[in-house]
């Protein structure tokens, strides 16, 4: 006999795709979310939670949880690795805009299971790990997925590909993801050294002609936290040399010597991109989180973006599915979501990078005086925030008809 079909199925059970499926949940939608891992992994990935993202969580339950498990910072620091503190920003300037005007520091992979776990009240939404999906084939009438080891055929209404970077959803429907590569990669390494000692808040830029960095604080296993130290690393240099915990000290003492060796809890090594997808729906496919785009992390910006995808989604399907709205509602998301992508997301994580690294002597002086003039001006540091922490494109998203 076969499967019953499946109203929304929901590829990648990340932060996107469990979002999505939360917030259909709790509308009664029936979803199945496939998921090619067996359990969720807890590398060093995503760890800022924005001001507009903790909006979306609360009435789900997820942002008091949050609170009780992360780090909340209030400030960020602007610094150059010579001269120290450029610039100080405080998001509490934001409080008339938001009841949540700080940025709340908290690892991706514990959102993950909080999201699973809360979904235990829907009985709606279905939960398959081990489930990988092989293809997507879509007709006028629905979508046929191929699922796991034995080739399953499943039936559904809608597809959410949130599954990465390297969508399998996305390339089924021949969507291109345009951008580019960085040469560089990003090394992260993680260590219980506490940087406020030296003057640091638990988010901070520095900037540097030959190695720029940044600095976060995550709670990881409990007080009194870990932080997190990403440098930029050339494409010759060897891969196992940069794992390794020697040269990853060589890289810590450079930027802030110690008279004893740091406390070295991981190191890891990421390719970088900047890519959004040409389209966010294919008809009856829609693309969410990092298989729509990918950006480089300076700003936490990608989890929260592919949130704020899942949950505009969600809404938007749900309208559709209880017969309140007609599906030109659908195209919608793709005009909200793909322009912000472009003119807020892209953008601004580009220009964070080009920032840090700039090796113009002149032009950083130009930066610098200009991040001094910002946080002293407050209309200018107010309308600056307002745009880090993403409050300027959810309402930008929102304005699109």
């Amino acid at each position: 006999m076969a499967a019953e079909p499946i109203s929304v199925a929901i590829v990648g059970a990340g932060p996107s795709g469990l979002t999505a499926a939360l917030f259909l949940g709790r509308q009664g939608i029936p979803v199945t979310v496939f998921e090619r891992e067996s359990e969720i992994f807890e590398d060093p990935r995503a760890a800022t939670f924005h001001p507009p993202t903790l909006e979306m969580y609360e009435p789900v339950g997820i942002t008091r949880r949050l609170h009780e498990a992360g780090i909340i910072a209030p400030k960020w620091h602007y610094r150059d690795r010579r001269s120290g503190i450029i610039a100080e920003f405080d998001l509490s300037i934001l409080g008339g805009e938001t009841r949540f005007p700080y940025r709340l520091q908290c690892e991706q992979h514990k959102l993950c299971r909080m999201l699973r776990e809360a979904l235990a009240d829907y009985p709606s939404v279905t939960l398959r790990y081990s489930m990988p999906i092989k293809d997507v084939r879509q007709d006028a009438e629905g979508i046929d997925l191929v699922v796991g080891p034995e080739d399953e055929v499943r039936r559904a209404t809608y597809v959410i590909g949130a599954d990465g970077g390297r969508s399998v959803v996305r390339k089924s429907q021949a969507i291109e993801f345009v951008g580019f590569t960085y040469l560089e990669r990003f090394l992260v390494i993680t260590t219980s050294f506490d940087f406020t000692a030296a003057g640091f808040v638990y988010t901070n830029y520095v900037s540097d002609p030959e190695e720029w960095s940044a600095l976060f604080k995550v709670p990881g296993k409990g007080p009194p936290g870990i932080w997190r130290v990403v440098f930029p690393v050339p494409p010759d240099e060897p891969e196992a040399a940069l794992l390794s915990v020697s040269r990853a000290q060589e890289r810590l003492q450079g930027l802030l010597p110690q008279a004893t060796p740091y406390e070295i809890v991981h190191v890891n090594l990421y390719q970088v991109h900047q890519r959004v997808a040409e389209r966010f729906r294919e008809g009856r496919v829609f693309l969410a989180g990092d298989a729509a785009h990918v950006n480089n992390p300076l700003g936490g910006m990608g989890m929260n973006f592919g949130i704020h995808d899942a949950v505009n989604l969600a809404e938007k399907l749900g309208a559709v599915l209880r017969g309140e709205s007609g599906v030109e509602l659908l195209d919608r998301y793709d005009r909200q979501r793909r322009f912000v992508a472009d003119a807020f997301l892209q953008a601004m994580t580009i220009q964070n990078k080009k920032l840090l690294e700039e090796r113009d002597p002149e032009r950083r002086r130009e930066n610098q005086v200009s991040l001094r003039q910002t946080v002293g001006d407050p209309t200018r540091a107010h309308a600056f925030l307002m745009k880090t922490a993403m409050i300027e494109g959810v309402r930008a998203a929102a304005a699109i008809t």
